[in-house]
């Protein structure tokens, strides 16, 4: 058995688990997340621990890992939640937030409008600032990447839309 799927995943206070046959819901202060479970693949659930334990040698074994890795992530995302910061570098690269749908404007000759998924909310504390926030680790990710390939830095100057702390190796340019 692999070194993750051994580990217990602790519960906090006030999450919930519900074990079914072919899935397990996760239900905490900011919301519920729930996972289909993989033929081979079991969660028992022992005081205030969820233990994965797999049947077969075949697709359980190799899927019980991941499995209490998304648990693991579930019970944070909803006890918790999860944050992305992407910071603008660039003139006049701007944010801001109109309802349902995220204003870029990007030195594009028009400006970009991103529609704001379900489940993850934006908010831009400065114009050159956008924070994405959720209960699901890989969708506020994936939100994150997306956004970022709308303009990515480019290598020259570093324009562009990149994660906060993000170090861009800059290239030297053209000589006389």
């Amino acid at each position: 058995m692999s070194r993750i799927a051994k580990a217990p995943v602790d519960l906090p206070k006030g999450v919930t688990v519900t074990i079914a046959p072919e899935s397990v819901s996760i239900k905490g202060a900011k919301g519920t997340l729930s996972i289909p479970l993989v033929r081979g693949v079991t969660v028992v659930q022992a005081d205030q621990h969820l233990q994965v334990q797999y049947t077969d040698q075949g697709i359980g074994r190799t899927q019980a890992g991941a499995t209490r890795a998304h648990l693991a992530n579930m019970v944070t995302g909803v006890s918790k939640g999860y944050e992305k910061k992407l910071e603008l570098q660039g003139v006049g690269f701007r944010a801001a937030v109109a309802g349902k749908a995220l204003n870029l404007t990007l030195g594009f000759s028009h400006p970009v409008s991103f529609p704001i998924p379900e489940g993850i909310s934006i908010e831009t504390p400065t114009v050159t600032e956008i924070v994405i926030k959720g209960i699901d680790r890989q969708k506020v990710g994936q939100v994150a990447a997306e956004i970022r390939d709308i303009r990515p830095p480019e290598p020259y100057k570093g324009k562009g839309v990149r994660y906060a702390g993000e170090k861009i190796a800059l290239k030297e340019g053209k000589k006389k």
